[in-house]
């Protein structure tokens, strides 16, 4: 634990913890339930908000700001890709803003990776994007969200290539296979394809997880492709959370179909909407989308030191 003794404003004081105890986690949620109230989006990823809880991550750190022992301020720091700089998500509690919590946080972040930082900016709001010239931050990554109405389905029911066939998740049974076949599928993607046993845990275990909703695709028994779809209940919204296809069983459109049957499924259970997330230089997987009728909804933009 290190605690910043050079704290600019009276009072206050970073804490850099590799673990948080339950309440802290508590305290860091309830913050970014504010947030997330305020802005109309989370400050921080799913996955982060998962690593959050159950002890220490290896390769993640917490950063605790608080002012006069209230905390105002959380950043997170993850370091477990093995090329990239380490990844960071920061939040100032609303009522909190303007008086430099953020500045300091991400002086912080510098320091803890050696000034090796990559940053995301959910909702690329203008705050953020200040923030990132102010520390000497470019920007790296745009992921757009993208969005289509469910109602009418417009969608045909999809065919899929042959000796394909199509069923639903089984827990515990199909781990092992699906984790295999993500990493394949996701092997540029730093944060997809490094998703381990326990992340996988971690996500069945959301009350959101739903096996009927994540939908297998076998070729002669074989895992080759996966719709991993999710329902966002208190929004009325549904997510293609996750379209994985086996590098060798690319570009026969089991993309296509999946992502369809995936959306039928979505509207079946009387969603409005789906959404979706893509970075915006993957081209082929944005004109597959825009083709299936989503468009832009916001964009994240993540921000990176000069490497």
């Amino acid at each position: 634990m290190t605690i910043d003794a050079a704290a600019l404003e009276p009072g206050r004081q970073i804490q850099t913890l590799d673990e948080l105890t339950p309440e802290q986690a508590q305290a860091v949620l309830a913050l970014l339930g504010d947030a997330a109230r305020s802005d109309g989006m989370q400050a921080v990823s799913e996955q982060g908000r998962l690593q959050l809880r159950g002890g220490k991550r290896e390769g993640v750190r917490h950063l605790l700001l608080t002012v006069g022992g209230d905390l105002v301020g959380y950043a997170q720091l993850e370091d477990t890709d093995p090329v990239e700089a380490p990844a960071a998500e920061l939040v100032v509690h609303p009522s909190q803003r303007g008086r430099g919590h953020g500045r300091a946080l991400g002086t912080a972040l510098l320091g803890t990776s050696g000034k090796r930082l990559r940053v995301w900016a959910h909702g690329g709001k203008s705050a953020a994007r200040h923030l990132a010239q102010v520390l000497g931050l470019t920007l790296f990554r745009e992921l757009r969200q993208l969005r289509r109405p469910l109602s009418p389905m417009d969608i045909a029911e999809p065919v899929f290539p042959a000796g394909v066939t199509v069923r639903t998740f089984a827990p515990g049974q199909d781990d092992a296979a699906w984790l295999a076949v993500n990493a394949a599928a996701f092997a540029h993607h730093p944060e997809q394809g490094s998703l381990t046993q326990r992340d996988l845990d971690d996500r069945k275990a959301e009350p959101w997880f739903d096996p009927k909703g994540f939908f297998l695709a076998e070729r002669d028994g074989e895992l080759i492709g996966f719709h991993w779809t999710k329902v966002h209940a208190d929004e009325h919204l549904g997510e293609v959370y996750v379209v994985g296809i086996r590098p060798d069983a690319q570009g026969g459109g089991l993309g296509k179909a999946l992502t369809a049957i995936g959306l039928r499924h979505l509207a079946a259970e009387g969603l409005p909407t789906a959404m979706l997330y893509v970075d915006a230089d993957n081209t082929s997987a944005v004109t597959m989308y825009e083709r299936l009728g989503f468009v832009t909804h916001e964009v994240d933009l993540m921000y990176r030191t000069e490497s």
